[in-house]
Parts: structure tokens; sequence; C-alpha cells
């Protein structure tokens, strides 16, 4: 899992022993030195996640992560407080500043390596579910705590009564606990619909990371999260439960504040990934909303391409725009008739879809009209691109009721750059499009750069 993750520490031994752990993972670590140095680190880089150290001058953690989870362009990114301080009045002065997770001093490699996978599996769901459901940072805060309100059903599987009541008694303040002993009925239970699995690897009468195996074996249960609970001594046990697939551990004796931690971002996991889903069935209706060619609509596009302004001016992701405009497509609809004219609109837009990415967004726009955005693309290779598509368009015969007709297009290409709408671009490539329209038509041009305001 390629991630970036920002290392704050003011002792340079600590970051650099840090720094070499993460790298070893091959993840791309950023540093600083101060909580004010993280401030600006984490306003001007794109971030995944953030090991935090909580006792600092000047700034300490706790100051720092409060003011990135009250930034709204960093209040996204998971926060790991790691701190050499043990009270629990410290750990909760973390987790109301905002911290989602915490890691005591001397830090245990395999407990932090679980810490920062479980959180990086957060941000990137996180990311999905804003990416498709058109929700920028400025305004997703409201639906994602909407998204976290919601009370968990959680199955506890283990045969300790005292251990069980231990574990679920803080948990029930916000969710349904539900207790189960047997494994065999416990697996049953986790068909029916639970939002996390808790499971013990110190019971006596069944193998814990058996249950875990079956739980992901079982095509109704295999996403739900699981958060295995064992001793320390049990870390050979914790390495095969994470081969299996859970997602998250906790060692005993278990604090209720790191329980109430784990638990909630394994929720929230959950909880996103629905409400993706649920999201994307919502808007598949949308998606393929143009009736006729079976590509995605107006609407579609502009939703979709949202995400790809945010990547250019939050990590300076270039990509392009083209408009494709089938010539004298007018004279076609009045002399053959609106019926020909639909049988050329879907075999160019099936010609359109399947000559391009999978990643590329493409909609028929309007009338006769498509638009194709490309992420991840400069000017220059796009335009390539348009051209290799048109030339295919134009060099193959579409075949309606056994009659060959030629079918020609004209092209504009233009490169988003920083600053700019889709209105600013869609602007200048329709100005591409429209002299490849004046200039003998059947050609792909490039859109003129942008003035400078």
């Amino acid at each position: 899992m390629s991630a970036r993750i920002l290392v704050v520490d003011d002792l340079a031994p600590n970051i650099h022993l840090l720094q070499v752990k993460l790298q070893a993972e091959y993840y791309d670590v950023l540093t600083a030195r101060s909580g004010y140095e993280a401030l600006e680190v984490a306003q001007s880089e794109r971030l995944d996640l953030i090991l935090m150290d909580a006792m600092m001058p000047g700034m300490n953690g706790f100051e720092a992560c409060r003011r990135i989870k009250n930034n709204p362009d960093t209040w996204h990114v998971p926060i790991v407080m790691v701190t050499a301080l043990e009270e629990t009045k410290d750990r909760i002065r973390g987790l109301e500043a905002g911290a989602d997770d915490f890691i005591t001093k001397p830090i245990d490699d395999f407990n932090m390596m679980a810490r920062v996978r479980s959180l990086l599996r957060l941000k990137m769901v996180t990311d999905q579910l804003l990416s498709h459901t058109g929700h920028t940072l400025s305004n997703s805060r409201s639906l994602l705590e909407t998204i976290e309100k919601q009370r968990g059903r959680i199955l506890l599987v283990d045969d300790h009564k005292r251990n069980a009541e231990k574990i679920s008694t803080p948990l029930r303040e916000k969710h349904q606990i539900v207790i189960e002993s047997d494994p065999v009925k416990a697996l049953r239970l986790a068909k029916t619909g639970v939002d996390a699995v808790i499971v013990s690897l110190v019971a006596d009468s069944f193998d814990g990371l058996r249950v875990c195996a079956s739980l992901k074996f079982n095509e109704e249960s295999r996403d739900v999260p699981i958060l295995v609970i064992g001793d320390p001594e049990d870390e050979t046990r914790f390495v095969r439960a994470y081969d299996i697939g859970i997602n998250d551990t906790i060692m005993r004796p278990i604090e209720v504040q790191e329980l109430n931690a784990r638990v909630q971002t394994l929720l929230r996991r959950k909880f996103y990934a629905d409400s993706l889903r649920e999201n994307f069935n919502e808007n598949l209706e949308m998606v393929v909303a143009d009736p006729l060619t079976g590509l995605g609509n107006r609407r579609y596009f502009d939703r979709a391409v949202e995400p790809l302004f945010d990547a250019l001016e939050t990590r300076d992701t270039a990509f392009s725009v083209m408009v494709f405009d089938i010539d004298h497509f007018k004279r076609v609809n009045d002399i053959l008739g609106h019926d020909m004219g639909d049988q050329i609109l879907k075999e160019t837009a099936a010609r359109l879809v399947t000559n391009m990415r999978a990643v590329d967004v493409v909609a028929r726009y309007g009338g006769e009209e498509f638009m194709i955005a490309m992420p991840e693309t400069k000017l220059g290779e796009a335009l390539v691109a348009a051209d290799r598509v048109r030339a295919l368009i134009a060099g193959t015969p579409i075949f309606v009721d056994g009659e060959a007709l030629q079918v020609t297009t004209s092209v504009g290409v233009a490169e988003a750059e920083p600053g700019e709408s889709l209105r600013d671009v869609f602007k200048r490539a329709d100005d591409a499009l429209y002299k490849a329209k004046q200039s003998g038509r059947n050609k792909a041009l490039p859109a003129a750069v942008r003035q400078a305001a």
C-alpha cells in the first residue's frame, strides 16, 4: 500500500527511527520538527497519515492535532498520537483533540504498523467515498459526521464471560453488542448483518484464528471488519491473523480509550464503504442517463471531473478534456432522418468508449457532442489519443440498415490549468473544435493556452 506519511517529532533520532521503519515498508515519508512546521506541511502537501509526537516545545502535538482537524483542507487526514505518557487523561486529551488513534513509546513495530495500515485503509475508503459522491473536502464533513453517528451492530466472539463483559460494557454506550461463545452460532450471526466482529485469541473452547478464517471464507461475512484480541506474547498469532485478512488487533490488558478508538476506526470504514456502495447503486441510473447511447450524461460528466480538478489544485496532477463533434450531423438528420441519426450517435459512442482507457470519463454532452476527460494526461498525449480515435472513426464506415455511411468527427483538446473551472476548460476546447470545423473538419486541434490575468 503506497502512501505519504508525515512524521512529527522535535527529536531528530526519533524522526530518523520512524522514517527508516516506514520507508522499509515502502511508504513515502515527510518530516517536521515542530507543531508549527507540521501545520505548514499538512497545508501544502497531500498526506495520507500523520504520526504526531504529543510532547513538543512551542506547540505541542495535541494543539497541532486540534488545528489540523479544524482546518477544512486537512481535517480528513488520520492522525496517530505518539506519546510516552500512559495516563488515561492524556489519551483522552489526544482523542478530544481529534486524534484517530495513539501508540505509546517505546514504539512496538508490530503495533505501529497495524495502526498505520488500518488508518490508511480508512483514508482510502474516505477518499473513494468523497470522490464517488461528488463531495469536496469543504462540504463533506457533515456528510461523514452523519454517517459516523450510526449505531453499529458488533458481534463479540469470546467464551470468557468476564472478559466479554469487560469488552462489551464501554461499547454498549454507542453500539449494539451481541456476545456469542459458540463459534458455529457466531458464524451464523455474522451472515445476518453485523458491522464489525471482535474475536478473542485466548478462548479455551475454540480457535480464534479458525473463526477469523471462516468469516473471511464465507461470502456473506467476507467484508465485515474484524478486530482480534490477544496477549502481548501472541505476536506470531497476530501476524497469522493479518495473513488471514483481519483488520486490526488489540493487546491485553485492554484500555477503554484504545478499544473505543480501534472499534470506531473499523466502523467508520464499514459505514463509509456501505455508503459508497449505496451511492453507486443510487446513481447508476444517472451514470447511464443517456438512454440512446448508454453513456453518462452532462450531469454525470460535470460531477465525475470534480476530483480531477481537486487533484490538479492539490497535487498538480494534469488532466485533459476532449470535445468530439460529429461533422455535418444536422444534414444527416435532415436527409436520412432521425432514426438514421440515432444509429450514427450510438455507433460513434460505442467507438469512443471502446477506444479510450478504462479510467477516462466518456459522456454524451448533448446533441452530437461528446466529452472525454483523460486523468493524468497532458495536452500532447491527449491530442495523440484524440487524433487516433478520430482517424479510426473516419476510416471505418458505419453500417446502418445495410448501408455504409462515411462519418467523420472534429475534435478540440485542452489541458486543464490551475485556477480554471470546467467551464473555462470546455470553452478553450470548444474554441479549438470550432477552428477544426472552420479548417475543413475531420481534424483534432489543440486549444490555446489560457491567457494570464
